[in-house]
């Protein structure tokens, strides 16, 4: 059958063509894809044969392979019997195992077509038909990519990589086009393909890469563009770079010299000749040390921690560190100083410039006058700060004179106008924070398309700023109000009206927020330790002025403050409010209000916390039933304590008490922890260390005995409990383990909790004194080596009971025994009387009563009753 993808020239000579630059042996001037249009009438159409060579010829799912094809298959051991390829009959397509065998260079030279077995394959699981390259193809793992070289020295290098490339599918680039390029593989951070792939987010890959993606040639499925594979070859951001630190602490210093080695890079002390780099503190050098050489890059700080943000070098023109002024301008300002006679007028008139511009930035009832800069403006010394009280804000209105200017001077406002100015102050900083945090954080970590990837995955992102927006979008409404208030101010004017009316939305804002502020922190700690791009990130904007030397942990604390802050300030306005102003009464219901929304922030945090530590016993304890997880219910205390009596465990276990409020969790230590827990963010939970022994309701315990201590039993107490399936009271004692937990304080708790369940009043009644001995009870050599031995004897006897015992579920051999077995009703033609004598046995010991079991239900009694017969009869 013909092959309608060939096309044959002169004698029946293929016009081999492929995607990427064309072979300049068969067409020097062209450099681009082409193909010749099949005419019917002039060139007979030729049928495309496979010639299976070698060791080829043995691999059955290549044979399998070309019969999927639909395409003629020769084998052959010897190519030569094919001369120089030209065949009118037959286009043959040469299928060889390894490309650096004779065959391959005979064929090469002859410019046959040649193909891998993975490439032959790959065409067959895809449905295609072979491929049409003008060079050797083996592989498809480069199919569809486009790559080009940069920073080689060694042309043979380049040669060889561009040969496994080709022999892979991929496509070689000389000149970097983003449209085009794909990957580019460099061997350095420097040059203008380099700076281009950064800008344009081009993966930059190391050389390894295409030697790795070699090395999966056989594999039809894999590709060398997954992005598993591809991270591990990265071009690190200070590949070839030796970085020294100018400026720095010793603690910085040392944690920036360890990344520029986790990052690809060396450092040196300063001064050194090796230097490529000079990463200075610019807030603390002023000036060099010395003159830097014109190879040496001078940064700030910026730059070091933009590279590893990126995970690319950045330019370094953007960060040039440069002097504030330089020795020539600060020495003739020196001396103008000093010759000037009247430098101490200009210094006093300076003093008065600061003080006017300071004044100006007071807010005044009036509209302000028409220029930018003063526009709704503070002191920056007032950002980010909102512990201003009304009487620091009141004394430092008072001591400012007023300047001389024909504007006659404002009268002396109102206490309430100072501290209503003080709120509105104090709101506008807190949002300009919010907003910070919005602008240099959140929009920056979720902007999509960042270089290098996702700084941070999607549910931490949630997690530290879900709530934020909310937060910022109430506030900027309520300075909005406070200001048209502070800038048309009369005394009749109500302050509290507007704290009420964004009252419910407070309370829809704030608690999600509040609740998982710890949370929030943590999820900030952990990532700036385990992520180096967001610890980069977090070291550029903290430093930047708008933070105001905060961290991100710092900053996000303030809405935590906020509310009590208002508060504060509300009833600072309320003081200095007249008894027959109404806004007297509407600042007391926001108040009260605002008293609501925290109360209310402050129980929905508890019961979110309440939550969380359930959640925490159902991961520690193995084995905790699923109902524990209940909206209601809420732990209340835990203690560790060791079992004195066989019930509910053995004595000597070292077993804790999870005290809710309507139950009781009892588990006893694990003997072998096995695994551990894997989140899907990636997050290893700690094994469970408790296993579980009985969830129990408080309705349950009858009475709590108080243990009187003796020389033979100390700190010792007991339950007296009925569960419903017992005919008889059972005694559950413990001894307290730790000597700081008061048992008094433990026991009066747990009967609260009891008493509270079964509606009781008397609460006291339900503890009783008791003498050891009556109980017989006693703590004495619980430590001791008998002790240990006799509990390890315990242990050993309960082991064998359970493995010769059909009242519990059978080990995976027995089952798999069963099933081999067929159906209970047949019988196995293989047992004799010995097993059943055995078998006999065995359920002799089933039928013995484990003291370790207190009670099981009918329902479970009656199915493993029914099992056990069906085995019987199955022997």
């Amino acid at each position: 059958m013909a092959d309608s993808s060939i096309v044959t020239l002169g004698t029946g000579r293929s016009l081999l063509v492929d995607c990427s630059v064309f072979d300049s042996r068969m067409a020097e001037t062209s450099k681009e894809q082409f193909f010749i249009e099949e005419s019917q009438d002039v060139l007979p159409r030729v049928e495309t044969r496979v010639v299976l060579v070698g060791e080829a010829g043995n691999i059955a799912e290549l044979e399998k392979a070309v019969e999927d094809i639909n395409t003629p298959c020769i084998k052959t051991d010897n190519v030569k019997e094919f001369g120089d390829g030209e065949n009118c009959e037959f286009e043959n397509v040469f299928v060889l195992k390894d490309f650096r065998a004779p065959e391959y260079s005979y064929l090469y030279k002859n410019d046959s077509r040649i193909l891998g077995p993975p490439a032959v394959m790959y065409c067959a699981s895809k449905g295609e038909p072979l491929p049409f390259s003008s060079r050797p193809l083996y592989s498809m793992t480069m199919l569809n990519l486009s790559l080009c070289f940069t920073g080689f020295r060694k042309k043979d290098e380049v040669v060889n990589l561009v040969n496994l490339v080709h022999h892979m599918g991929g496509a070689i680039r000389k000149d970097f086009d983003s449209a085009k390029v794909t990957h580019l593989i460099a061997h350095s951070t420097h040059g203008e393909k380099y700076r281009l792939a950064v800008c344009m987010g081009t993966p930059i890959l190391t050389p390894e890469w295409i030697r790795k993606a070699w090395e999966h040639r056989n594999d039809i499925n894999f590709h060398a563009s997954n992005e598993d594979f591809r991270t591990e070859f990265k071009v690190p951001p200070f590949q070839d770079c030796v970085l020294s630190f100018l400026g720095f602490s010793e603690e910085d210093k040392t944690n920036m010299e360890e990344r520029t080695q986790k990052h690809g890079g060396r450092f040196q002390a300063v001064c050194d000749e090796k230097c490529t780099h000079l990463v200075v503190e610019e807030n603390s050098i002023k000036e060099l040390p010395f003159t830097p050489p014109k190879r040496l890059y001078v940064v700030k700080q910026e730059w070091f921690w933009g590279s590893i943000q990126m995970d690319a070098r950045a330019g370094e023109s953007m960060y040039s560190y440069e002097k504030p002024e330089s020795p020539a301008m600060k020495k003739a300002v020196s001396l103008l100083s000093l010759t000037t006679p009247n430098s101490g007028r200009k210094r006093r008139r300076l003093r008065e410039t600061l003080a006017q511009l300071t004044k100006e930035t007071e807010i005044s009832p009036f509209p302000p006058r028409k220029r930018p800069s003063a526009e709704h403006s503070l002191s920056m010394g007032s950002l980010l700060d909102i512990s201003n009280t009304p009487d620091t804000c009141k004394s430092g209105g008072d001591n400012i004179k007023p300047p001389k200017s024909s504007t006659p001077s404002l009268p002396k406002q109102s206490a309430r106008w100072q501290v209503s100015k003080e709120l509105y102050q104090t709101e506008s900083n807190y949002v300009d924070i919010l907003a910070t945090v919005l602008q240099l954080f959140k929009y920056p970590l979720e902007k999509e398309g960042q270089v290098g990837g996702p700084i941070l995955a999607q549910e931490e992102f949630k997690t530290i700023f879900s709530s934020i927006p909310d937060i910022y979008e109430v506030h900027t409404r309520i300075k909005a109000d406070l200001e048209r208030l502070v800038m048309n101010w009369s005394e009749e004017k109500s302050v509290g009206d507007i704290i009420l009316k964004y009252s419910k939305d407070l309370v829809k804002a704030y608690p999600p927020f509040v609740n998982f502020f710890e949370m929030s922190k943590e999820t900030i700690v952990r990532c700036e330790r385990q992520k180096p791009r967001f610890h980069a990130f977090l070291k550029i904007n903290q430093a930047k002025p708008e933070c105001g030397r905060q961290t991100l942990v710092e900053l996000l604390i303030r809405p935590v403050q906020r509310l009590p802050s208002v508060a504060l300030l509300l009833n600072d306005i309320r003081k200095h409010t007249s008894d027959d102003n109404p806004d007297k009464v509407t600042l007391e219901k926001a108040i009260e209000s605002l008293k609501e929304v925290m109360t209310h922030i402050n129980e929905d945090k508890r019961k979110t916390e309440g939550q969380k530590q359930i959640f925490d016993v159902v991961y520690e304890v193995d084995g905790c039933p699923a109902n524990l997880l209940s909206s209601h219910r809420s732990l209340v205390h835990r203690v560790e304590t060791i079992a004195l009596g066989d019930k509910p465990c053995d004595r000597g276990e070292h077993v804790t008490l999870f005290l809710f409020n309507d139950c009781l969790e009892i588990a006893r230590k694990r003997h072998k922890v096995i695994t551990t827990f894997r989140s899907p963010l990636g997050q290893t939970r700690p094994p469970a260390q408790l296993k579980h022994i009985a969830l129990m309701p408080l309705s349950q315990i009858r009475r709590v005995l108080d243990i009187q201590d003796s020389e033979e039993c100390h700190n010792a107490f007991a339950l007296v409990v009925r569960p419903p399936t017992e005919q008889e009271n059972l005694l559950f004692s413990f001894q307290l383990m730790a000597e700081d937990t008061l048992k008094s304080a433990w026991l009066k708790t747990l009967c609260r909790q009891v008493a509270n369940t079964i509606c009781r009043a008397d609460m006291e009644d339900l503890i009783q004194s008791a003498d050891p001995e009556s109980v017989q009870v006693n703590t004495k050599d619980m430590d001791s080596t008998l002790s240990r031995a006799s509990r390890a004897i315990k242990k050993t006897s309960k082991k064998v009971t359970r493995a010769f015992s059909f009242t519990k579920t059978p080990k995976r051999v027995l089952q798999r025994a069963f099933m081999a077995n067929g159906t209970p009703d047949e019988k196995s033609p293989g047992l004799d009387g010995s097993h059943m004598g055995r078998m006999g046995s065995s359920s002799t010991l089933s039928a013995v009563h484990s003291p370790s079991m207190i009670n099981l239900s009918s329902a479970f009694e009656r199915k493993y009753h029914t099992f056990s017969r069906s085995t019987t009869h199955l022997f």
